[in-house]
């Protein structure tokens, strides 16, 4: 990689998505520096997978940062009274937001990435949101992430100088088999990531919640052997 290549700030929670993410930007030349988010999230397994990911990718730095969602709750992913919906339970996207749902979870998420944007003089930051597999995520559409990189333009030094920051979401599109089949074309190791809701203190996946339902049928649409450890 050249020495005067770009600067980018990339979410990455260790799970696929976030993980092709970061391959397709070293492909594209960036110098990345990953920010991951210990949140209160159940899942916590997928902090340490994003931690063995961030060395195997050689990231030039990679964060993780503290925040304490869990206090809020309102999500199965942080508040331990709302059960994570197993394989048959899930919520159809017509009968409202998914309980999985974190409030304002992206929305912190790219406020803090901008951030550190700002410090390095960055001005692209990547993140591994879907329209099609989760378009029940109201943080997940098109519509959000031109509202909030406008509004990254206008709140920020960087951008009132004109060093105007653009928010890259190349999977926003992708199906699952898609993304799967484009990390592994770039040399995703699929098995470092870990994308189920309520994986074990291993890091096995429970195979029923929507997160391991969507990948395990990505890999069979994509024609790809799936190395996830599944409980069932």
């Amino acid at each position: 990689m050249l020495k005067d290549s770009p600067k980018a700030v990339l979410l990455l929670s260790g799970g696929l998505d976030s993980t092709t993410v970061l391959a397709i930007a070293k492909a594209a030349g960036y110098h990345c520096y990953a920010l991951s988010f210990d949140y209160g999230q159940r899942h916590g397994f997928e902090l340490e997978a994003a931690a063995v990911i961030a060395v195997q990718a050689s990231v030039v730095a990679h964060k993780t940062i503290q925040l304490d969602l869990g206090s809020i709750g309102g999500s199965a992913l942080t508040d331990a009274s709302i059960d994570v919906p197993q394989a048959g339970q899930s919520q159809p996207v017509s009968e409202g937001i998914p309980v999985t749902y974190v409030p304002a979870r992206n929305t912190v998420f790219l406020s803090l990435a901008l951030a550190w944007a700002e410090v390095l003089e960055a001005q692209d930051i990547f993140i591994g949101v879907n329209a099609v597999d989760y378009s029940g995520y109201p943080d997940c559409r098109p519509e959000f992430i031109e509202a909030f990189a406008s509004m990254a333009n206008l709140a920020t030094r960087a951008g009132v100088e004109g060093r105007q920051v653009t928010i890259h979401t190349p999977l926003i599109a992708m199906s699952k088999a898609e993304i799967i089949e484009v990390g592994s074309a770039l040399g995703v190791d699929y098995g470092l990531t870990i994308s189920c809701y309520v994986a074990d203190d291993a890091g096995r996946a429970c195979g029923r919640c929507d997160a391991c339902q969507l990948r395990r049928g990505g890999f069979e649409q994509a024609g790809i052997s799936d190395p996830t450890h599944y409980l069932s």
